[in-house]
């Protein structure tokens, strides 16, 4: 890391931080902070000629406290005419993103796209965002490691960015700390850095935002994302050899997975495929090891269930990682109904009656005010029971402050979609998919939002070399206690 100096028309900038560990991007992005010109639009002068986005630092001889002279334009600001009539421009920058019915994008930094199409699908989700305003209150706790708090303040400063931003941001600052917790994410490549799998990111963040905020010494609540994206799953483990031996075992997962076979054409299918899985281990009855079938159930449902499509694996013959391609459909509305655990069901009964009341007099069906009522009786009696009862969770969805309780219906809206295009895990490109409030569809392909209608997202299930869903989430459709 060096320090240089940046003339640019009449302005000189001192001691502006150079990395030449990473990219000249990186440092032209920097300067479209100072100055407000686009990287595309900036010329500057090095040894050799103009400064280009692929230039290796060391071949250049940039030493500290060199004084660099750039050229170039800004972004043009209009004016306010004087009837009074206000452009987009002329906005604060917090209105701005409001003005245009979405937020800002992400500079991709060299092969980031993978880091920006996670961090838009996190940023949707605003009560992640009101944990992590929270956790600038509170502070690090001693069993958060610093590495951790870091980033952790790295994702709560970029959101805060990405609201407030009417143009692209250049998260530098998240991608360093991403890089010094999870090395990984810094590998390079003839230079350059790599391509890196999404579904790995959105694992180590999540679990990073998980251990930083959690709740020191609270029971009602000791995990923001576990409230928000946890789910938990009861299996029931028996060995196929000898019917009699059989044990169970509970666990929390942050996403379902999606196994992909020659029968599987939905999301439903794959999802009942992902819930089942053969083991081997040792069997006490007889004596050596034996195959066991592991069938799993949901015991607890997330306000927020993400799902991911199980497209990579390994292929031995080239010894890389290869992709299927496989389309399979995905709907907009999912019923994970069957999914869940004798107990779950019985707790959804009431809701899912109340949830169907309730869109059936918006169609204008006539309701039974009786059976009704009884049911919202039953909502009360099944939470009553849930606090007591060790099995099936009661499924009240986690509220913000000021937030009435509510209940959870096994139904989920289609909120969010990471796609990958190409046939390489190790190459291609990924894009977020994120649905606004207002219901409108913006597709995040780094700092170029582009709005897309309804139809465009049920396209996104793969066959071929376009866009294909990876990730996807949904949010829990919930009815008032």
């Amino acid at each position: 890391m060096i320090s240089v100096s940046v003339k640019w028309q009449k302005e000189l900038f001192k001691n502006v931080e150079l990395d030449t560990s990473q990219p000249p991007l990186v440092f032209k992005c920097q300067l479209y902070d100072l100055t407000g010109v686009p990287p595309e639009r900036q010329k500057i002068m090095v040894k050799g000629g103009l400064l280009k986005d692929d230039a290796d630092w060391s071949t250049l001889g940039v030493k500290d406290g060199q004084k660099l002279m750039m050229m170039g334009t800004a972004d043009e600001i209009v004016k306010i005419p004087e009837k009074g009539t206000v452009f987009v421009e002329d906005l604060p920058e917090e209105e701005q993103a409001v003005s245009l019915g979405h937020t800002a994008g992400l500079f991709n930094l060299g092969n980031t796209c993978y880091m920006n199409s996670t961090l838009q699908c996190l940023h949707s989700v605003p009560e992640l965002k009101s944990a992590l305003i929270k956790y600038s209150h509170s502070g690090r706790s001693n069993d958060v490691d610093q590495s951790s708090h870091m980033l952790t303040i790295a994702t709560r400063d970029l959101f805060n960015e990405l609201d407030k931003s009417g143009k692209p941001v250049a998260p530098m600052q998240f991608w360093m700390v991403l890089r010094k917790k999870y090395p990984q994410f810094g590998q390079l490549h003839n230079g350059v850095f790599m391509q890196q799998d999404a579904e790995e990111c959105w694992t180590q963040i999540l679990y990073t935002l998980s251990q930083s905020l959690r709740s020191p010494g609270s029971s009602e609540n000791p995990d923001d994302v576990k409230a928000l994206f946890g789910i938990d799953l009861i299996s029931r483990i028996h060995c196929q050899e000898k019917s009699n031996e059989e044990s169970s075992e509970a666990e929390s997962v942050y996403s379902l997975k999606c196994h992909i076979s020659h029968d599987v054409n939905h999301l439903h299918e794959g999802l009942k495929h992902g819930l089942k899985s053969e083991l081997e281990k040792a069997s006490v009855a007889l004596g050596r090891s034996a195959i066991y079938l592991k069938e799993s159930r949901i015991n607890s449902l997330p306000k927020y269930m993400t799902v991911q499509f199980v497209r990579f694996f390994w292929k031995r013959e080239s010894n890389q990682k290869a992709k299927i391609l496989r389309k399979v459909d995905y709907p907009l509305e999912l019923d994970v109904y069957d999914l869940c655990s004798e107990d779950l069901r019985k707790k959804l009964e009431a809701p899912r009656q109340i949830l169907r009341d309730e869109e059936g007099k918006k169609l204008g069906l006539k309701v039974n005010e009786k059976t009704s009522v009884k049911k919202e009786n039953d909502v009360k009696m099944s939470d009553a029971e849930g606090s007591s009862n060790a099995g099936g969770e009661p499924s009240v969805a986690p509220m913000e402050e000021g937030e009435k309780e509510t209940q959870m219906t096994g139904i989920y809206d289609l909120v969010a979609v990471l796609t990958h295009k190409g046939r390489s895990a190790d190459s291609g490109h990924y894009v977020a998919w994120v649905k606004q409030e207002s219901g409108k569809w913006i597709e995040f392909d780094d700092d170029n939002p582009k709005p897309r209608v309804e139809e465009d997202i049920t396209k996104l299930s793969g066959g071929g070399d376009w866009h294909m869903a990876y990730i996807i989430m949904y949010k829990a459709r919930v009815v008032p206690i």
